[in-house]
């Protein structure tokens, strides 16, 4: 069930909260292998199945950038803010890969309203963004993501 916030406001007023987890998404080879192309990883373990079957994780494992990519997306499906007019991406704190993303395995996030600072009109968001894959009990990808969230004219 995606978190409602009316405003900007309640979003500050919701420090220490957790949201989610989401709904399960399939990273499937076809996304692996756009991402490879996209950004010039071909490494084998990404895009060779025969050969990754026969290597460390037994099958191929998505880039980590490419789970820290869906987070966006991801983190979509948990929660909105209503009386935001913008929100931009700001960047990150800290990013973790504890455990490799089998091909085949699917993902969801779950996120912590960890602070939220007052800027020129807005707030910036800090969200601890954990992403678990059913394929184990250690997460996939932690990170601390950071954005801007600016409030409707007029509105806090």
């Amino acid at each position: 069930m995606v978190r409602v916030f009316a405003s900007v406001g309640d979003v500050a007023a919701s420090v220490g909260e957790t949201i989610g987890p989401g709904p399960w998404r399939v990273v499937d080879q076809a996304r692996v292998d756009a991402f490879a192309a996209a950004t010039d990883d071909r490494q084998w373990i990404h895009v060779d199945p025969v050969r990754a079957a026969a290597g460390p994780f037994g099958a191929t494992v998505a880039h980590g950038y490419l789970t820290l990519s869906l987070l966006p997306s991801l983190m979509k499906e948990l929660y909105v803010v209503e009386g935001a007019r913008m929100a931009v991406n700001y960047g990150l704190n800290r990013v973790r890969f504890p455990s490799p993303l089998r091909v085949g395995a699917a993902i969801r996030a779950r996120v912590e309203i960890a602070s939220v600072d007052p800027v020129e009109g807005g707030v910036q968001l800090v969200m601890k963004a954990t992403v678990d894959a059913d394929t184990g009990p250690k997460p996939v990808c932690v990170a601390e993501s950071v954005s801007r969230l600016y409030a409707q004219r007029g509105k806090p």
